[in-house]
């Protein structure tokens, strides 16, 4: 059936759609009374310790779960927090405790070498839960539930942003590959070929891989292929169809079916013909299976391809160009499922593989009912920092009929995370407060009696997608407590305005403001801003600078324009919060794309703004013609070199009204390198989800958003070659698409000592060599803001002394709300 027929079709049902909908029941919805209620920007609804990604899905699981790891107001370690250590802040003894005690001894005598043979030695963490913690419906916090998170985390399957299986745990690679080194590369190298061969190839006898190992391939290509095309397919009927149908189809608002996946895909089904909706239940058309939405039970992307392989009989030729057509074509496919599947089906199978079994992970050891040991090979000074995982119910989130430690069963399949991805929306541990549900784009929340510090003293929780706009008159008016606005000019007038003292801090509003722990940035994807498909070439790299010099050069007008004295602009891609940032004294220090293609600098002392960006786009001009740009005699580009192009998009989430505080940097940006023929195009979706659904698919050029930092400047899951998205094994955090072997080795190296100075000439190093790939602009370090009404917030029951590492939530159990 044609798109044109099923909405056509599909008009005659509207009219039944929202009749029935208008007439859903709400006075059985649970009523919630007293909330502290917190603003909040749009959710993605990957409320999972395990799978969420942005920050704000990320805070509503964070409400859900406790962790391994403590730490106090500096980010220090505290490694006896179940007795609590007492450690000095701004003149005042703070007494710290947490779930568990942390213990670490590296012995360098131990005989474990790397790749040169160099004696490296090994490191044992040894992690002791607390023995009173419980979850929230009141079962027991023990080593088991350790185990099973970690064995999650360390699965060959896991895709979400944690990246614990990026260490050296002892027997970890021949774990996820179930072979040992030898047969993984093996195996991993006849995918490859296989692959490449394509599928129409016949094995021949020199090939060295069967027509069974053929076929194997293939399925799961085919697979993930069918799962990646019904994810784009659903993107694009939600961004083109969503705003004229999806609440008449789903009953949900339009912003909440983008923002959530599930709805998403749901949307997408009927309104394609491949499923229907009666009273909140969606049924698959081919299948006939059933989701309940309403209960929070949603379709996945596989689900979908499920229905459209048999609606198609498996034609993936006819599907695409029915269905496709019009259609953005998917980015590369995430084969990491396939091949390390193959891996292990047909690695242990190998007559040379030998009659070792690797069932477990050598590295992780339960010890004991609340103790767990981590063991992994040399030293490495983040390693902990990957450790501090969410401790997660197995009976929650696996399967306690597949638990049984002895006998290596860890609470799910090996290779089948499912259980824990179903219940992505519904996140359950051990933390202050349990989720309730997510409803008209609000998450609501009630306080865990069960939590170990003490039930919380606010009963009720609500996290409320607030419009940016009003973050702050929100508040005001009441419908909000507590909020985070972007904390510019116009944002501290309102707040004064509200204010009848005239200050920032007064009778109606009081705010606490620290350093944000993260910084703001343009990126660019390599590999899709490049010139003759070389992402490392210095031709490519200039084309990248000629943008990176524009914008650089506008930063210190445009950041004081938005933040005012609120922010400064950075010249290193690392947050100034950072013990390793560069600071101006030391040598070396450089303002950021500040060189001509010359290498000569562009500006001088007490060079006017306006002869800067007169320098600047000379600049532009210059990159260009160096990365093999043509120029007519106007001064304009006459032709691009192969693999290039003379107009590039950006994609700023500013809510499609220029709310972000680069916008104005790109107007003028795109003013200048008009002068040059280089056309910008400023992409400034009504929904932000437009980014990161370019974002996860690699297909974006250039883009603007904001790092959130981690205590220990760690640049692997952004910047190692590893991680870039679309890669086998990929966490898909690297949106730069940067590769580079010498990145890579310094981003190991800075990990293998604690000795802070050698570390921080490592990173100082890595940072010049991003900086030269010209992937990132580093603009601005803003600060961070929290308003509070002091009409309904108990300030004096706030946690004290706010920093980067210690927010309103550390301590929100001891949180009160006036006269209630």
């Amino acid at each position: 059936m044609s798109k044109n027929r099923q909405i056509t079709a599909l008009s005659l049902v509207f009219l039944m759609l929202m009749a029935l909908f208008s007439g859903c029941k709400k006075d059985d919805r649970q009523s919630y009374a007293i909330p502290l209620v917190v603003a909040y920007s749009e959710f993605s609804e990957k409320f999972s310790p395990f799978f969420g990604k942005t920050t704000y899905d990320i805070d509503v699981s964070e409400m859900t779960q406790i962790h391994l790891l403590t730490w106090d107001r500096l980010g220090g370690i505290v490694h006896n927090a179940i007795k609590g250590e007492v450690i000095e802040y701004n003149g005042t003894d703070y007494t710290y405790t947490g779930p568990a005690d942390l213990k670490i001894d590296y012995d360098p005598n131990t005989n474990y070498f790397d790749d040169d043979g160099n004696r490296i030695g090994l490191t044992t963490y040894t992690w002791e839960l607390r023995d009173d913690i419980k979850f929230s419906d009141g079962t027991a916090v023990t080593a088991d539930d350790i185990i099973f998170s970690l064995y999650t985390y360390c699965d060959p399957t896991y895709n979400g942003s944690a990246t614990l299986f990026s260490l050296d745990i002892l027997g970890i690679s021949e774990y996820r590959t179930q072979s040992n080194a030898e047969m993984a590369a093996k195996y991993g190298d006849i995918y490859t070929e296989i692959q490449a061969a394509g599928f129409e190839h016949i094995p021949a006898a020199g090939d060295g891989w069967t027509q069974e190992m053929a076929d194997y391939v293939w399925r799961g290509i085919n697979r993930d292929w069918w799962t990646k095309e019904c994810a784009v397919l659903s993107d694009h009927i939600a961004n083109t169809y969503a705003d004229d149908y999806a609440e008449d189809i789903t009953g949900y608002p339009v912003g909440e079916v983008r923002a959530n996946e599930g709805l998403k895909i749901a949307f997408g089904m009927v309104l394609w013909g491949f499923g229907d909706i009666d009273d909140g239940v969606l049924e698959g058309g081919e299948t006939g299976k059933t989701w309940d939405l309403g209960a929070g039970q949603y379709p996945t992307a596989a689900d979908y391809a499920e229905e459209c392989i048999l609606a198609y009989d498996g034609n993936a030729y006819e599907f695409f160009s029915v269905e496709m057509d019009g259609v953005p074509v998917p980015g590369e496919l995430d084969l990491s499922l396939s091949s390390a599947l193959f891996i292990s089906t047909f690695a242990s199978q190998d007559p040379e593989a030998g009659s070792e079994t690797y069932y477990n992970i050598e590295g992780i050891r339960k010890t004991g009912d609340y103790t767990v040991e981590i063991r992994i090979k040399g030293f490495d000074a983040a390693a902990v920092y990957r450790m501090d995982i969410s401790v997660a119910p197995l009976h929650y989130y696996g399967d306690k009929a597949k638990y049984d430690y002895a006998n290596n069963k860890f609470g799910f399949d090996f290779g089948d995370l499912s259980k824990q991805e179903s219940l992505m929306t519904r996140p359950m541990g051990a933390g202050p407060y349990k989720f309730i549900e997510y409803r008209d784009r609000v998450v609501y929340f009630e306080a865990n009696p069960h939590y170990w510090k003490g039930e919380p003293k606010i009963k009720n929780l609500q996290f409320k997608v607030t419009p940016e706009s009003e973050k702050i008159s929100a508040i005001i008016a009441g419908t909000v407590d507590v909020s985070d606005p972007s904390f510019n000019k116009d944002s501290i007038d309102e707040i004064k305005r509200a204010n009848p003292n005239g200050n920032l801090d007064g009778e109606v509003l009081t705010i606490t403001a620290v350093d944000f722990l993260g910084y703001g940035y343009i990126g660019i994807n390599a590999d899709t801003v490049r010139v003759d498909g070389n992402s490392s070439s210095n031709a490519s790299k200039n084309l990248r600078r000629t943008f990176a010099t524009v914008y650089a050069v506008l930063r210190d007008e445009y950041c004081d324009t938005y933040y005012g004295e609120r922010a400064s602009v950075i010249n290193y891609p690392i947050s100034n919060t950072s013990w390793a940032a560069p600071q101006q004294t030391d040598s070396g220090y450089r303002i950021a794309y500040s060189l001509g293609a010359d290498g000569r600098d562009l500006y001088t002392s007490g060079m006017s703004t306006s002869a800067k960006y007169e320098a600047a786009i000379e600049a532009a001009a210059g990159f260009l013609r160096a990365a093999g740009y043509t120029f007519a005699p106007d001064g304009r580009i006459a032709s691009a070199p192969a693999g290039a192009k003379t107009s590039y998009e950006i994609i700023i989430p500013g809510e499609g009204r220029g709310d972000h505080p680069t916008f104005q940097l790109l107007t003028m940006a795109k003013e200048m390198l008009a002068r040059t023929g280089m056309e910008l195009v400023v992409n400034d979706p009504s929904n932000s989800n437009v980014l990161w659904d370019n974002l996860e698919a690699g297909t974006q050029e250039m883009w603007c958003a904001a790092w959130g930092a981690t205590m220990d400047p760690d640049m692997y899951q952004i910047y190692h070659s590893s991680n870039i998205v679309g890669l086998e094994n990929s966490s898909e955090s690297n949106h730069y698409h940067i590769r580079d072997s010498d990145l890579d080795t310094l981003i190991f190296d800075a990990r293998m000592t604690s000795d802070v100075p050698i570390r921080k000439a490592r990173y100082k190093a890595a940072l010049d060599i991003i900086i030269d790939w010209a992937v990132e602009i580093p603009y601005y370090q803003r600060q961070e803001v929290m308003v509070y009404s002091n009409q309904r917030v108990n300030m004096k029951t706030l946690t004290p002394d706010i920093t980067p590492f210690w927010g309103y939530g550390k301590e929100i159990e001891t949180l009160e709300l006036i006269g209630k």
